[in-house]
């Protein structure tokens, strides 16, 4: 792709970029109105008139009602609405609201409080109503008692409980001060006798004290009079009723404005539709035509592959072949040598056995023997017996023997080495313990082991399931590697296994040359090699590093030139499920 593409690419995302951001700007601004939201913050403003206006009626129904005072409101019911309506601001904000929220909280506390106030004074009221009540009627009782009658008197009682009604509720036509002008009249109708002057006197306070009460009363209820909250909150409600009108009216519009911008995009799409239809089907063309080529040559590359990885096994099996020829060939010369030497003296074994049989069938005649002839073959056969003793031919025949059998008991040991190596006699995946596959492995490298020495460090580790003849072929390479890498053929292989990870891992520690770091990144590629030309395909680490993989395992390796390298390969003590199967 040349700079010219790169800049008509770059110039076409860009544009691309810029429609769909005024796309995603317009559909924001139709989505900035959510009248959940919204309504939530009106709810609140409701509540919090609700709360205003059922003091107020609570105010008015205790100042003109005689009986119980007023009820009392839920002192958090005004503080739970600020807080819902604070709440609902976050989420649907009101420049207006959120400045005088702080106003309108104190505005409510203060009503709270004057209310709260006013419940008490008028209690008190109340309390001092009943008080001028009580000590009225007590007195009106004494007077009906008292010699000579007070005609007077019971008038001047009647007009104190009617000023006691008027200051309680005054009515608008009452005169403004009827309770002084009765307390005068009280006093000036009054006997000089007791108890019924105490009780008059006992009157006279309480109503002065209903006058007093009822004075603070007054006082917490004018208070009250001059308070906003109120018309606070209905101007508050107003103000978002049009933010809100405002902010509808707004998201319309851009609907507008949306479904416009919508329609060219479309029109633009069609257009644009059509001529990626016309480049699609020489597109489509062009990839047909592409992928039958990457095809033939991904069946080339697959068919290039298998023969080098069967290349490979072939060489792998060359060295074992080798490796198995050079170790059966030893036992083999003790069997060869062993039965020619038996050949040999079968010749005087045979004779004797010959002149021991002739002698026993002279024996056997008896009488009808010949004498002489007895004696003659009793001399033969003794002289035959006592060359086989001279010459030790029986013990000869048995070191024999026992060589033959040494030697064939370890072909049958390389035999049954080189089958558990295969394992061709088992499934392809089974249980395997891989320190059994360590084993068999080095007995079947025994020939390239024979200046090496070997440490073996194998744990106590459980059996995975794996295709053991793979994991032996890893382990064959790994090992030929190690000794492939001692100069002179001569160091020390380390062989490690535990358990690790829900698995087992296995080290192949040599001290061999070790490998430089800028090769080290390449072992695993195929036909990367650093022998001799014609010493090696390059395949072995690779082939490994495949069948690891295949088993769900991994294979590391750390090395220091001229110290050694160690080779970590991890199997699961569970392959794959593709494995498995």
């Amino acid at each position: 792709m040349n700079r010219r593409d790169i800049l008509r690419n770059l110039s076409l995302g860009a544009g691309a970029l810029a429609l769909v951001a005024v796309l995603a700007f317009l559909y924001d601004r139709t989505q900035t109105v959510d009248m959940r939201d919204q309504n939530e913050v009106l709810d609140a403003l409701r509540l919090l008139k609700e709360i205003d206006s059922r003091w107020d009626t609570e105010v008015q129904r205790a100042r003109t009602e005689s009986g119980a005072g007023p009820r009392a409101v839920a002192r958090r019911d005004a503080p739970r609405a600020l807080d819902a309506l604070a709440a609902a601001l976050r989420n649907a904000p009101s420049p207006s609201l959120s400045a005088a929220l702080p106003e309108l909280r104190k505005a409510i506390g203060e009503k709270e409080e004057l209310v709260r106030k006013f419940r008490v004074e008028n209690a008190g009221v109340k309390a001092a109503l009943a008080d001028v009540l009580r000590s009225a009627s007590e007195a009106r009782s004494l007077a009906s008692e008292h010699r000579p009658p007070l005609p007077g008197l019971d008038a001047a009682l009647s007009r104190i409980v009617a000023a006691a009604y008027q200051e309680f509720a005054p009515a608008p036509d009452a005169p403004a001060k009827s309770m002084p002008a009765a307390l005068a009249e009280l006093r000036d109708a009054s006997p000089v006798r007791e108890p019924l002057r105490s009780k008059l006197q006992q009157v006279g306070e309480a109503a002065e004290g209903l006058v007093k009460q009822r004075a603070a009363e007054q006082q917490v209820l004018d208070t009250l009079s001059s308070l906003t909250a109120g018309p606070r909150i209905d101007t508050l409600t107003s103000l978002f009723n049009r933010e809100l009108e405002a902010k509808l009216t707004d998201s319309e519009r851009f609907r507008v404005y949306l479904i416009a911008y919508a329609g060219a995009l479309l029109i633009l799409i069609a257009w644009l539709g059509s001529k990626i239809r016309a480049a699609n089907l020489s597109l489509e063309h062009r990839v047909a035509e592409r992928t039958r080529e990457l095809s033939e040559a991904l069946a080339h590359l697959k068919e290039s592959e298998a023969q080098l990885i069967q290349s490979e096994k072939m060489s792998s099996l060359g060295q074992m072949v080798a490796g198995v020829a050079h170790e059966i060939n030893t036992p083999l010369a003790y069997v060869k040598n062993s039965l020619g030497t038996v050949s040999d003296r079968l010749g005087a074994l045979s004779g004797a056995v010959d002149d021991c049989g002739r002698l026993l069938g002279l024996l056997q005649a008896g009488r009808n023997a010949d004498p002489s002839e007895l004696s003659r073959q009793f001399a033969r056969a003794s002289s035959a017996i006592a060359q086989l003793k001279t010459s030790r031919t029986t013990e000869e025949l048995a070191e024999l023997v026992k060589d033959g059998l040494h030697g064939t008991g370890q072909m049958a040991e390389i035999v049954g080495n080189l089958k558990d190596f295969s394992r061709l006699d088992r499934s392809k995946v089974t249980s395997f313990n891989l320190n059994d596959g360590l084993d068999s492995t080095l007995k079947l490298a025994r020939h390239m082991l024979k200046s090496v020495k070997v440490d073996r460090h194998l744990g106590d580790i459980p059996p995975v399931l794996c295709s053991p003849s793979q994991v032996n072929q890893v382990f064959l390479n790994l090992v030929t590697n190690a000794v492939q890498a001692m100069e002179g053929g001569a160091g020390t292989i380390t062989l490690t296994t535990r358990s690790e990870d829900g698995g087992v891992a296995v080290e192949v520690d040599d001290t061999g040359k070790g490998i430089a770091e800028d090769v080290l990144p390449k072992i695993f590629d195929p036909f990367f090699s650093t022998k001799e030309v014609g010493k090696g395909t390059g395949l072995g680490l690779s082939v490994s590093y495949k069948i690891v993989q295949q088993h769900g395992g991994r294979i590391d390796v750390a090395s220091t030139p001229g110290v050694g390298t160690r080779f970590t390969v991890w199997f699961p003590f569970e392959p794959p499920a593709e494995l498995a199967a």
